[in-house]
């Protein structure tokens, strides 16, 4: 397990009072590697949910999994998981208000 420091977080349209925003993790991320993201770096104070996917083959077969989720004095930790594979890129949709 190691904790990705280089993945890219775009901001997304918040709707309705909610906000939401991409995490997108390089093709080298493993099963059980860590992400770390300060919500209120994005206006967020509240996690609501993650919607996760892996890229099998990068850009082409996408499958969904499910990584696990701790909240933490304001900062999100998804640990990277729900699936076997490694060496492949995550995408993730984070919503919280």
């Amino acid at each position: 397990m190691a904790a990705i420091t280089t993945s890219t977080i775009t901001d997304q349209i918040p709707a309705l009072g909610r906000k939401a925003i991409m995490v997108e993790t390089p093709t080298t991320a493993d099963t059980a590697d860590t992400v770390a993201i300060t919500l209120a770096n994005y206006g967020m104070s509240t996690f609501l949910g993650i919607l996760g996917f892996s890229h099998d083959t990068e850009n082409s077969i996408v499958t969904t999994e499910a990584p696990t989720t701790a909240v933490s004095a304001g900062v999100l930790t998804i640990t990277l998981g729900g699936s076997t594979n490694s060496d492949a890129k995550r995408v993730y949709i984070v919503w919280g208000k």
